[in-house]
C-alpha cells in the first residue's frame, strides 16, 4: 500500500505545500520573472533511478529549492513572451481537488462527465452552438486543430476513410501565413501530409487576403484536387490579428468547405463586450479549437475542441472495441462517452478546474481580465508611439504588440535586448519575424500585469537599447 503510514504527520506536510504555492503566488511580484538555471540545480536532477523511499518533506524542499524559482514565470505579471494565461488560486485548489478524485474521464456513469458535459453546455451558449454539437476537453489547441481536421476529413470522404483510407484523393486545406504551426502539424499527423495545406498571404494587417484564398481553390479545383478545409485564426500567435471570419464563413459556405477557427487564445475574447464584435463570425464555423488556459487564466493544460456536428464528430473517432462495451444500467451507462470524440482514452478531469474558474469568477469578470489585457496593449502602444528611440512592426489588433529598438543592426541589437530582459529579471518577452524583420514581441495575457509593469518593461528596453548602441557591453 503507497498511502501515508501516519495521516497525521502527512497532513501536516501536504498543508506545509499548500501554504507554500500559495504564498508563492501571492508575494510573486518579489520573484524575477525568470532567472538561468545553475548547472549545480540542473545536476540535481541527473541522478539515478531511486530504489528505496525517501521522505516526502526532503522531495518538497528539493522542488521550493529547485524547481519552483526556475519556472516558466508566466505566473508573473511581467511574463510577456508567450500566449500563457496566468492561473488562478482557484484553478490551483481545483486541481488539487481532481489529482484527489483520481478520476479517468474517458468514458463510464460517473458525475465527473456530467461536470464536463456542464462546461461543454456553457461553450455553446458562449458561442451561440446547437444543442446537438459536441464538444471536448483536449490537452491544448494543437490536439483541438488535429481533431476538428480528422472531424471534417471524415465529413467529406465518410466514416469508410477510417478504414481504407484516402487512397488517391487529393484533399486540399488552406490556413493564410498567420496561422498556428499546429494546423501543418495536423495534416501531418492525418496522413494527409504538410504539402497538402495551401498557405494563403495575408494583408497589411496580417489578416487573411480572402479574394487570394479563393483563387487558391479555384485553382486547386482546376488541378483536380478536393479543397474541404479553411482554417480561420482568432488571435494570430505572432500579432494577435483576428482574419475576417464572416468573409471566410460566406466563402466556405458557397464552396462547401468545413470552416474551422484556431481561436487558441482569441475565442475566449466573446466574454468581453468590447472584443466581442471583434470575432463576428466565429459562431458559423463548423468547429472552433481554444484554450481555456490562455485568456481564461485556467491552469495548465484545458484546451477545447467544439465541434456543430454533434453525431458527424462522434463517427470519426467512436470504437465498437469489446472492452469499452457499453450498458444501459450501472458504472458501463451513460453513452456516447468522451472517449468516442478524440483519440484519448485516458483522460484526465481537467473540466473542474475550469467548471471552477467560471462558476467563481463569472463571466463578467473573466471579460474584463481579457479586457483589461487589451486595454495594456493599447497603452504599450501608446508608449512606443510617444518615444521615438522605438517602432512598431505591426497594427495592435488584441492583446499582442510587436515592436522594435531604431537603431543600425536592429536584428541583433533587438534580440540581445529581449535576452538581457529576460534574464535581468524585469520582464519576459519574446520575439518574432515580420516582413523579415525581427521584432520585440509582448503577449499580454496575465490577468495580474498593470501598467507599472508594462512601463517598466519600456522603460528597461530602451536603457538596454541606449547601453548597446553605445557598446557598453561590449558586443
Amino acid at each position: 500500500m503507497l498511502d501515508p503510514v501516519d495521516w497525521d504527520e502527512f497532513r501536516i506536510e501536504a498543508h506545509h505545500m499548500l501554504d507554500d504555492m500559495i504564498d508563492y503566488v501571492e508575494h510573486i511580484r518579489e520573484r524575477p520573472v525568470w532567472q538561468p538555471i545553475p548547472g549545480e540545480v540542473r545536476d540535481l536532477f541527473r541522478e539515478a533511478l531511486p530504489a528505496r523511499p525517501s521522505a516526502l518533506a526532503s522531495a518538497h524542499e528539493t522542488f521550493m529549492r529547485a524547481v519552483l524559482p526556475y519556472a516558466t514565470g508566466n505566473v508573473h505579471p511581467g511574463f510577456m513572451g508567450w500566449v500563457h494565461g496566468g492561473g488562478t488560486p482557484v484553478g490551483m485548489l481545483a486541481d488539487m481537488l481532481a489529482a484527489g478524485l483520481n478520476a479517468n474521464l474517458g468514458g463510464r456513469d460517473q458525475m465527473p462527465i456530467e461536470v464536463e458535459k456542464q462546461v461543454l453546455q456553457w461553450v455553446r451558449q458562449i458561442f451561440g452552438f446547437p444543442d446537438a454539437a459536441s464538444g471536448l476537453f483536449v490537452t491544448g489547441t494543437s490536439m483541438a486543430n488535429f481533431i476538428s481536421l480528422i472531424v471534417a476529413r471524415t465529413g467529406r470522404l465518410g466514416a469508410g476513410v477510417r478504414k481504407s483510407g484516402m487512397h488517391e484523393r487529393r484533399l486540399t486545406a488552406y490556413a493564410s501565413s498567420s496561422a498556428h504551426g499546429s494546423i501543418a502539424q495536423a495534416l501531418d499527423l492525418s496522413g494527409m501530409g504538410i504539402d497538402a495545406l495551401r498557405v494563403v498571404p495575408v494583408n497589411e494587417r496580417f489578416e487573411m487576403d480572402v479574394a487570394a484564398l479563393a483563387e487558391a481553390v479555384k485553382k486547386d479545383r482546376q488541378a483536380g484536387h478536393m479543397p474541404f478545409f479553411v482554417a480561420g485564426t482568432a488571435g494570430s500567435v505572432d500579432t494577435g490579428a483576428v482574419d475576417d471570419l464572416d468573409a471566410i464563413a460566406d466563402f466556405a459556405k458557397r464552396e462547401g468547405l468545413w470552416f474551422h477557427v484556431d481561436g487558441a487564445y482569441g475565442a475566449l475574447g466573446m466574454l468581453a463586450p468590447d472584443i466581442a464584435p471583434r470575432l463576428s463570425g466565429i459562431g458559423r464555423a463548423d468547429s472552433i479549437a481554444f484554450d481555456f488556459h490562455k485568456w481564461g487564466q485556467v491552469p495548465y493544460d484545458a484546451g477545447f475542441v467544439l465541434v456543430r456536428d454533434g453525431e458527424l464528430h462522434r463517427s470519426a473517432f467512436a470504437s465498437d472495441a469489446a472492452y469499452l462495451r457499453r450498458e444501459s444500467r450501472a458504472l458501463a451507462a451513460g453513452s456516447p462517452w468522451p472517449c468516442d470524440f478524440g483519440p484519448d482514452l485516458s483522460r484526465s478531469f481537467r473540466a473542474l478546474k475550469t467548471w471552477f474558474t467560471i462558476k467563481v469568477f463569472g463571466t463578467e469578470m473573466i471579460g474584463q481580465a481579457i479586457s483589461g489585457t487589451c486595454e495594456l496593449a493599447r497603452h504599450l502602444r501608446k508608449r512606443i508611439e510617444k518615444t521615438d528611440r522605438l517602432e512598431l512592426l505591426a497594427p495592435v489588433s488584441l492583446n499582442i504588440v510587436c515592436f522594435r529598438y531604431k537603431c543600425e543592426d536592429p536584428d541583433r541589437v533587438n534580440a540581445e535586448i529581449v535576452a538581457r530582459l529576460q534574464e535581468s529579471g524585469i520582464a519576459a518577452p519574446s520575439t518574432t519575424v515580420l516582413d523579415g524583420r525581427l521584432a520585440i514581441r509582448a503577449a499580454i495575457v496575465n490577468h495580474r500585469s498593470n501598467r507599472s509593469d508594462i512601463d517598466a518593461f519600456v522603460d528597461a528596453a530602451i536603457d538596454l537599447g541606449n547601453a548597446l548602441t553605445r557598446g557598453e557591453y561590449g558586443n
